[in-house]
């Protein structure tokens, strides 16, 4: 299981504002755009305390791209308990791929020396970890810009421990089941909806009783970092769809070994029952044609 101290960087809201259960979420994307230079102020900044501690923890993150994927995940509306399934589900879809060769492996059979940890979900705050962006020096701010175009709401990154093309899969599948993509609403339900806001209450002047708010939660994959490259989805998903290592390496030793095994097929006839029988026939045709002349 995930460790819970991974969504301690939210920040955190009056418990009077905050409704129980759910996620607090920063009304904004990440943001690489260096900042504005006012009087005093001296770039680059250096934070202090507890964002200092943040700013140096998601660099350490950073530096873990360079061997394992980094997923960039929006999430909107999660509650606690359906937060705390997603780390669950996200366990157990790494745990059953976990038995196959990854491609980070430095065994020849594919098998890890030693147990890989497991993915680490964390819930970040925008503006700090858009400065880590900032400073860190093999990602282009323009390809995290155009990952994040359009996206307002609270973010999350994903380390995986290893490059595993299966557990990926297994890790997107994952998504898409604990938390199925939003049903787009048709226009009698937004009609109803705008009714619903601008009609009077049934008893005016009375105190409405608080009704339990349904939540449908909203997933999504933004890109992912890897080797200071930004991935857009539509590449995540076909690194996903790439075959375990072990595969990979048959299929590889077939390519290097065919050309030798048709060479050694060609000679093989050619020094053999082919060559044999082309002079077989040979010395036959010259046979027929001196007749039974004796040779000289």
């Amino acid at each position: 299981m995930l460790s819970s101290r991974a969504f301690s960087t939210r920040p955190r809201l009056n418990s009077a504002r905050r409704a129980p259960g759910f996620v607090s979420s920063r009304s904004y994307a990440l943001s690489v755009i260096p900042p504005k230079v006012i009087k005093g102020m001296t770039l680059p900044r250096h934070f202090t305390g507890k964002k200092a501690f943040q700013y140096n923890w998601y660099m350490k993150i950073l530096d873990s791209s360079t061997t394992s994927p980094l997923l960039f995940l929006y999430h909107n509306d999660f509650t606690s308990q359906k937060l705390i399934k997603l780390r669950r589900d996200i366990s157990a879809a790494s745990n059953r791929s976990g038995s196959k060769p990854s491609l980070s492996s430095k065994s020849p059979a594919g098998v890890p020396a030693e147990p890989t940890s497991e993915p680490l979900l964390t819930v970040i705050r925008s503006s700090i970890f858009g400065a880590a962006l900032r400073d860190y020096p093999t990602v282009d701010n323009a390809d995290i810009m155009r990952m994040t175009e359009g996206v307002a709401g609270a973010l999350a990154v994903l380390s995986l421990p290893v490059l595993d093309p299966p557990q990926l899969k297994a890790i997107l599948r994952t998504f898409d089941r604990t938390v199925p993509p939003r049903k787009a609403k048709t226009e009698e339900e937004l009609r109803k909806e705008e009714e619903e806001k601008k009609a009077d209450p049934a008893n005016p002047g009375r105190r409405i009783k608080p009704m339990k708010q349904i939540v449908d939660p909203e997933l999504r994959v933004l890109g992912a970092l890897l080797d200071g490259q930004i991935l857009l989805p539509d590449r995540v998903n076909s690194i996903a769809e790439l075959p375990t290592l072990q595969t990979l390496r048959e299929q590889l030793v077939g390519l290097l070994s065919s050309p030798g095994t048709q060479l050694a097929m060609t000679l093989s006839e050619a020094s053999g029952g082919r060559l044999a029988r082309t002079l077989e026939g040979l010395k036959k045709g010259l046979e027929e044609t001196s007749g039974d002349a004796p040779a000289p």
